[in-house]
C-alpha cells in the first residue's frame, strides 16, 4: 500500500479509550480527538468489545462508522510497544516520529516558557516514548510550567498530583477504606488509578522530593518499564492495576542543600527516570519573560527586577556568604505583577524579594545587602529611609511568594 493511503486510512479509524466516565477517540497518534460526532451507544459498544472504529461513506454520501478489528488500528499506530521501546518491524514510522521531535515539536512550545530547545525537544521525545522524566532546578524555574505546557502542546490526558501536600501517601496513590450506613465498609480507589489507567495519558508527580518515602516505595513498581503495575492492597483480595498504554510520569523535585524540607531521593526511584535539569535564567532571559508576561510596565523597571534578580543568584553560587540563597523567577514574576498593579519597585521588592533573606546582622544582614542592590535602581528619598531603618519583627513576618 503506498504512503498516502496510509496516511488516509490513518485518518479514518479511531481507538475508543475511556476517560473517567466518558468514551473519547484517540487517533493513531496517540491523540485524543474527541467524539467525531459518534454518539456515545457506539463509541461505548466499541469499548466494551473491543474494537476499533472505521469511518465509511456509505451510499447518498452519509457518512459511517462501523467496528473494526483493533488489528487495523495497531497496524498504523505510532511504532511503540507496551515498554516504550521501538517495534522494528514497523520502523517505516521511525522517520514521521523524529520529525515530529526535532521539527514540529518546537513549534507547540509557548511563548512564555523560557527552555532551550534541545531540553523542549528531549522533554516532547520522552513523552513520545513513553518515558518517565524527573525536572530538576530552583523553586520558580518553570519546571511544573514546562510540565503542562508539555501536555497541553500533545492534547494528551494529564493528571496533577502534589506529593509534597500529601499527608496520606496510601491513600492519595491507592485508595481508601469507607463506611457507609447503607452499603457497608467498601473501598474506593483513588484519582491515581483513574489517571494510570488511562491510555497516552500525562502525569505530573508534583514536588516529588518532598513525598513521603511511603510514596516512593508504592511508585517502585509503578514506575520501572519492566513492571508498570500498581497492587491495590486495601482492596479485597489485593488487585494489580496495570499501567496503560502510552503513559507518561513527570515528576518535579528541587535538589540541593537549601531545600530543607526535601528529601534525599532514593537512588532506585532516581533511576526509574530521565533527568532534565532546568536552566535558571540570565538577566536577559528574565528580563524577556517578564517584558512578555507585562508588557505594559516601564521596561527600565523590568531590566532592574531581571538584574536584580539573576544578581543576587550569582552571589549565592558564590559561596562567600554575603547571601544563602537568590531571587527566584516566580518571585521576580511577583515583582512585576506589583509594579503592573502600580507599586513602585521599592514597595514591590519589599514585598516579594527581602522577606527571602535574613534580618541578621542589622546593616550587615542578607537584607540590607539586596535593599541596597535594589535603591541603585531608584531615586527615592522614601526608599532611602526605608533602607537606612532597622529591620523590624513586622519585616521577618511579610509573606514569602
Amino acid at each position: 500500500m503506498v504512503k498516502s493511503n496510509v496516511d488516509k486510512m490513518s485518518k479514518q479509524i479511531f481507538k475508543v479509550v475511556k476517560i473517567g466516565s466518558h468514551f473519547k477517540l484517540a487517533n493513531t497518534a496517540g491523540k485524543i480527538v474527541g467524539t467525531q460526532g459518534i454518539g456515545t451507544p457506539t463509541r461505548k459498544k466499541a469499548f466494551e468489545a473491543g474494537k476499533a472504529l472505521r469511518k465509511v461513506v456509505g451510499s447518498g454520501g452519509k457518512i459511517q462508522y462501523r467496528l473494526t478489528d483493533m488489528v487495523e488500528f495497531d497496524n498504523l499506530v505510532a511504532p511503540l510497544k507496551s515498554n516504550a521501546e521501538v517495534n522494528v518491524e514497523k520502523l517505516d514510522n521511525h522517520k514521521e516520529i523524529t520529525d515530529f521531535i526535532h521539527n514540529e515539536s518546537v513549534k507547540l512550545k509557548p511563548e512564555g516558557l523560557v527552555i532551550s530547545d534541545l531540553k523542549w525537544k528531549y522533554l516532547i521525545r520522552s513523552a513520545v516514548r513513553a518515558k518517565n522524566i524527573m525536572m530538576t532546578g530552583p523553586a520558580g524555574c518553570g519546571k511544573t510550567l514546562a510540565a503542562k505546557a508539555l501536555t497541553k502542546g500533545l492534547n494528551r490526558p494529564d493528571f496533577y498530583f502534589n506529593l509534597g501536600a500529601t499527608q496520606d501517601a496510601r491513600a492519595t496513590l491507592i485508595g481508601n477504606t469507607h463506611f457507609d450506613s447503607k452499603k457497608g465498609t467498601f473501598f474506593a480507589e483513588s484519582a491515581f488509578v483513574k489517571a494510570i489507567t488511562t491510555p497516552n495519558a500525562v502525569v505530573l508527580l508534583d514536588e516529588l522530593s518532598r513525598a513521603h518515602p511511603d510514596a516512593w516505595n508504592i511508585l517502585m513498581t509503578v514506575l520501572d518499564l519492566g513492571q508498570r503495575y500498581l497492587r491495590l492492597d486495601e482492596a479485597v483480595d489485593s488487585p494489580i492495576v496495570k499501567v496503560a498504554e502510552g503513559v507518561t510520569f513527570i515528576a518535579t523535585a528541587n535538589i540541593g542543600g537549601e531545600y530543607t524540607s526535601t528529601r534525599v531521593l532514593d537512588r532506585a526511584i532516581l533511576d526509574r527516570f530521565t533527568t532534565i535539569e532546568m536552566d535558571v535564567l540570565n538577566d536577559e532571559q528574565e528580563f524577556n519573560l517578564l517584558k512578555y508576561m507585562y508588557p505594559q510596565v516601564n521596561e527600565e523597571d523590568l531590566k532592574a527586577v531581571a538584574e536584580i534578580s539573576t544578581h543576587t543568584r550569582d552571589i549565592a553560587k558564590t559561596g562567600d556568604g554575603k547571601l544563602s540563597t537568590g531571587v527566584s523567577t516566580r518571585a521576580s514574576v511577583e515583582t512585576a505583577g506589583l509594579l503592573y498593579d502600580g507599586f513602585s519597585l521599592f514597595e514591590a521588592a519589599e514585598i516579594s524579594m527581602f522577606p527571602f533573606f535574613s534580618n541578621d546582622g542589622g546593616v550587615d544582614s542578607e537584607r540590607t545587602y539586596v535593599k541596597q542592590l535594589v535603591q541603585k535602581y531608584i531615586k527615592d528619598e522614601k526608599a532611602d529611609e526605608a533602607l537606612f531603618t532597622e529591620p523590624t519583627e513586622d519585616d521577618s513576618e511579610k509573606i514569602v511568594w
